[in-house]
């Protein structure tokens, strides 16, 4: 008996070793400027708290564009990313299952210029918004959703460039899920761009957060740490107590929009959509 106890003792010790030794490095993410990205940092450090209590972070010197990021995450120089899934990223990286967002990312409502509400007004179909087009980074994984369904999508590299482009007639409508345009458009008042009114674009949609194959400790931290988040409550009081929601949900009136659906060929199988406490109950506003 005493060996045993002995023996699970060492093993125990052991394992609490192995995972401090595993997390002694400091956790490095992407810089986090705009509002919806400190709102993925934080989900990130309320997980962690959980389950790696104490643990430092570091964040690049400037934010590294997706394609990029996952380049980091495969040299090491980034301990964490946080990206709408699609097939690749779930291949090359270790995803954490839990939509960090409760799928908002699929909820999308679009930006567009002052002055062309009207023209989006007669829009009664996904054969009617066919006839506008889209601006969309090239790498995301939402992308390549609306191509998808046919829907006509610009694609410039880097993010920062979609708003000049909108305001220059490159295109004619910037879906943002729905948490993202208000500030964008309040950070952007040198253009002239508003937050569309009429249309909500629906398809199903996760932001994971993605580690090293090199990190399955890591992974698995973060993991159990947000799985007891959302038990304890803590997660929701977070998500929901975020200006960046709250706003968004107060002032995006989801009832009186027309929907449009579509759906994502590209989701994985393993995708929890059947824990319904993961995403966002849009019915409720």
């Amino acid at each position: 008996m005493h060996l045993f106890l002995k023996s699970s003792c060492c093993a125990i010790l052991a394992a609490f070793c192995l995972a401090q030794a595993a997390f002694a490095e400091t956790i490095i993410t992407n810089l986090a400027k705009e509002p919806k990205e400190q709102l993925a940092l934080s989900v990130l450090k309320l997980a962690l708290s959980k389950s790696m209590p104490g643990a430092q972070f570091q964040s690049l010197p400037q934010f590294a564009e997706q394609e990029r990021a996952v380049e980091y995450i495969k040299e090491g120089k980034m301990s964490v990313m946080w990206a709408g899934t699609q097939p690749a990223y779930e291949q090359e990286m270790i995803p954490i299952r839990i939509p960090l967002e409760k799928g908002m990312l699929g909820y999308r409502i679009f930006i567009i210029r002052k002055g062309d509400q009207p023209r989006f007004d007669q829009v009664k179909s996904l054969a009617d918004l066919k006839k506008f087009k889209a601006g969309q980074g090239r790498f995301w994984g939402d992308t390549a959703v609306l191509k998808a369904s046919n829907l006509p999508v610009v694609t410039p590299v880097k993010y920062p460039s979609l708003f000049p482009m909108l305001d220059g007639n490159r295109f004619d409508y910037f879906p943002r899920a729905i948490h993202e345009p208000w500030s964008e458009v309040e950070a952007h008042k040198d253009l002239n761009l508003v937050v569309e009114k009429h249309i909500l674009l629906v398809y199903p949609f996760a932001m994971y957060f993605f580690v090293s194959k090199d990190k399955p400790q890591l992974a698995e931290a973060i993991r159990s740490g947000f799985e007891t988040a959302i038990r304890d409550g803590s997660y929701d009081k977070l998500f929901y107590s975020n200006p960046l929601v709250a706003n968004a949900l107060a002032q995006t009136h989801l009832k009186d929009r027309l929907v449009i659906r579509i759906p994502n060929p590209y989701m994985s199988a393993q995708t929890p959509t059947n824990r319904p406490e993961l995403w966002l109950n849009v019915s409720k506003y």
